[in-house]
């Protein structure tokens, strides 16, 4: 299977008292000086292929762990449980960064308490911004989920 990648590399700009230019920066990458950008296609083993269902978890586990949190506040490793238990994550490795772009975004707020267990635990609870993207979601979710269960009844025949 051949697939294509794009590539950016960035260089980190050196600090200036004008600060970056504008525009918006999502995900993990910091501000930088653009080096270069292109695309690298390369062929992938069948078997390195990403699963159907794989695809489908990635799209959806952001919201699913923003309407865990709209219930109640709870710790990662609380998350984690969760989704591993409806067979969403596998991984706190996926879960941990996840909840760090989420507050770094404003969707989710986070307070350290104590634990008689062990060290202190990070709470995460939603922020305003974060009970509107789960509203939003859901709404955009039912609808979505509609159409396709449709589609799939029907094979795309309308009764």
């Amino acid at each position: 299977m051949v697939r294509d990648y794009a590539v950016v590399t960035l260089m980190q700009a050196p600090p200036r008292t004008g600060g970056f230019p504008t525009g918006e920066w999502s995900g993990t990458l910091r501000p930088g000086i653009l080096v270069s950008q292109g695309t690298v296609r390369c062929m992938e083993p069948e078997g390195r292929e990403r699963s159907l269902l794989t695809e489908l978890r990635r799209g959806v586990v952001e919201f699913c762990v923003l309407a865990l949190l709209d219930r109640r506040e709870r710790y990662a490793v609380e998350v984690v449980r969760e989704l591993a238990q409806r067979g969403l994550v596998v991984s706190e490795g996926t879960v941990y960064p996840l909840l760090s772009r989420l507050r770094g975004r404003g969707l989710v707020e986070t307070t350290w308490r104590e634990s008689g267990l062990g060290p202190p635990r990070r709470y995460y609870r939603l922020s305003d911004s974060g009970v509107a993207a789960v509203a939003r979601f859901r709404r955009e979710w039912a609808a979505l989920s509609e159409a396709v269960d449709g589609i799939i009844a029907t094979g795309g025949d309308q009764a």
